[in-house]
C-alpha cells in the first residue's frame, strides 16, 4: 500500500480536487483506493454526499478512541463506502477542528493515522490524504503517514509566498526523519491566457527546479460540474482537459514506483 498526502498551508489551491481526481483515476485503473479527509472543512467528505455535521464514524472517532488508548481498534470501522467502485472514504466531521486542543497533551497522537493505515495495508492499494491548510496535529499526521507529498499551488505570486511557508514546514517536520517523503509541486488552475499566470509559473520553475511537475493542471469548468454532481472528474468526463492533465500526473507518480509491485492493480 502506498500513501500520498495532498498538502498546502493555503486554501483554495485545488487540494480536494486533486485528491478526488487522482483517487478516481486509481479506482478506474483497478486499484483499491482509500481517501482520508483530515481537513476540518470536510470538503472531501461533502464531495461524496456526506454531511460533516452528521458523520458518526470517521476521523474524529478514530482520534478519540486512540486518545482513550482503546486496544484492538479496527480502522475499517471509520471508513465509509462511496457510490463508486474501488473508492472508500474515511470522512471528517466538523468536530476534528477541536482535536488540537483536545489531544495536544497526549503522547503519540502524531502517529494515529499512520498506525491506522498500517492495519489497513492489505485492504487498499493506495491511500490519498486530504490535509488541513494549517500546521497542527492533523497535518503532522498526514505528513508522518505518507511516502509522497503532493503540493498543489496556484500560478500566482501571492500563492508562491504561501508555498515558501509550506516548504519550510516540510523541512521542519522532516528534519529528523531518515528518509523524508518526496514532494511534488503541482501548478493548478493554470490559465495560459494571462501573463501573470505565465510569469508566476516561470518563477515557480526557477525557485523549485527539482520539485515542480513539468506540466500544469489547466482551468477547466468541468471540474466544477463534476463537483456539483459529486462524481470524480475522470468518471464524470474522462476527456476533460483537467482529467487528461491529472492522468499525466498520475502516470508520472506511478512511474517513479514502477519497480514496486504495489503499482499492480488488485484483481
Amino acid at each position: 500500500m502506498k500513501i500520498w498526502s495532498v498538502s498546502n498551508q493555503k486554501g483554495g489551491v485545488g487540494k480536494t480536487t486533486t485528491v478526488v481526481t487522482l483517487g478516481g483515476l486509481l479506482s478506474t485503473w483497478g486499484f483499491r483506493t482509500l481517501l482520508v479527509d483530515l481537513d476540518p472543512h470536510g470538503s472531501l467528505t461533502s464531495y461524496f454526499g456526506m454531511n460533516p455535521e452528521e458523520v458518526e464514524h470517521g476521523v474524529y472517532n478514530l482520534f478519540r478512541d486512540a486518545s482513550e488508548k482503546k486496544k484492538n481498534i479496527d480502522p475499517e470501522l471509520y471508513v465509509a463506502r462511496t457510490d463508486f467502485d474501488g473508492i472508500s472514504v474515511m470522512p471528517a466531521s466538523t468536530a476534528i477542528a477541536t482535536l488540537d486542543r483536545q489531544v495536544a497533551a497526549i503522547g503519540g497522537m502524531g502517529l494515529v493515522i499512520s498506525t491506522a493505515l498500517h492495519k489497513l495495508s492489505d485492504r487498499y492499494d493506495y491511500v490519498i490524504i486530504d490535509s488541513p491548510p494549517m500546521l497542527g496535529v492533523l497535518m503532522i499526521n498526514a505528513m508522518a503517514a505518507c511516502e509522497q507529498l503532493i503540493v498543489p499551488v496556484l500560478a500566482e505570486f501571492l500563492a508562491l509566498k504561501g508555498l515558501d511557508r509550506m516548504v519550510h514546514t516540510i523541512q521542519m517536520v522532516f528534519h529528523s526523519r531518515k528518509t523524508p517523503p518526496r514532494f511534488t509541486i503541482v501548478p493548478t488552475m493554470f490559465d495560459k491566457r494571462t501573463k501573470a499566470a505565465r510569469d508566476a509559473l516561470a518563477a515557480l520553475y526557477r525557485q523549485y527546479p527539482d520539485n515542480v511537475w513539468p506540466s500544469v493542471i489547466p482551468v477547466d469548468t468541468k471540474v466544477r460540474e463534476a463537483s456539483r454532481v459529486g462524481a470524480p472528474l475522470p468518471l464524470f468526463d474522462k476527456t476533460a482537459r483537467a482529467a487528461e492533465a491529472y492522468t499525466e500526473l498520475l502516470e508520472l507518480l506511478l512511474l517513479e514506483k514502477s519497480g514496486d509491485n504495489s503499482s499492480t492493480p488488485h484483481s
